[in-house]
């Protein structure tokens, strides 16, 4: 629960930076920085919500892929925005 938790938080705090990008950076990086950490916590809850080891183990696998897309975006966004 504490790591669903956190991915709300980053998610949240994602949604709140890039919202006050100028609009080419929102609709390239920041729309797919927002996707890929949304993605993280709803993969967790999925997971969750299946019921089964197996199927948990698998959606914390594809969370897991999009911390990583995410951490590929923000250091993007660094080079790129800041």
């Amino acid at each position: 629960m504490r790591v669903y938790k956190l991915s709300e938080y980053l998610a949240d705090l994602i949604w709140d930076i890039v919202f006050d990008w100028e609009k080419f950076a929102k609709n390239t990086v920041g729309s797919q920085i927002v996707r890929s950490a949304d993605s993280i916590g709803a993969n967790i809850a999925e997971g969750n919500g299946r019921g089964t080891f197996n199927e948990n183990k698998r959606f914390a696998k594809i969370a897991r892929g999009s911390l990583n897309e995410t951490i590929h975006w923000l250091r993007k966004a660094v080079k790129e925005i800041f």
